[in-house]
């Protein structure tokens, strides 16, 4: 099982969520199941197969995230190492391909938002800023061919 490092925020989300789809989500879909049967025959009953699927695929999103509440571990922004590039780091830097400076907030996948500026340290550019200085440049292969990233700055 991996760890996932999320905020406390992200941590109490995904605790309610998980709390939502058991109390609310997991019984609608039985009643859903159970007005269904009582339509008829089962065979030909697409509303039951229909059912039955969301079912399966609610009580899967429960088990995953079950599964990540589990692995998460909480990190503060004021335990971070800001001398070089980590999780929950924000790096402050310019792309030498196009000229433009950016600041991306390093964080878990859970916590991924283009456009709030915050990318996954599983990304291409996450994994590729991971551990650099200010000063150096990464190179990241990204979809779009290679991208060079000069390292201008590193808070928490």
């Amino acid at each position: 099982m991996s760890v996932l490092y999320v905020s406390k925020e992200t941590l109490e989300q995904m605790k309610q969520e998980l709390h939502t789809m058991r109390t609310t989500d997991r019984p609608a879909a039985a009643r859903a199941i159970a007005e269904a049967r009582e339509k008829g025959d089962l065979k030909e009953n697409a509303e039951y197969d229909a059912a039955k699927e969301a079912q399966g695929i609610l009580e899967a999103k429960i088990k995953k995230l079950e599964s990540d509440v589990a692995s998460a571990r909480v990190l503060e922004a004021d335990n971070v190492d800001t001398s070089k590039v980590s999780i929950l780091t924000k790096v402050t830097l310019t792309n030498l391909n196009t000229k433009k400076q950016h600041t991306y907030h390093i964080v878990s996948e859970k916590e991924a938002d283009l456009k709030q500026g915050k990318i996954s340290v599983t990304s291409p550019i996450g994994k590729g800023l991971l551990g650099k200085i200010v000063g150096d440049v990464a190179e990241v292969q990204v979809p779009a061919g290679l991208v060079k990233f000069k390292i201008l700055d590193i808070t928490a």
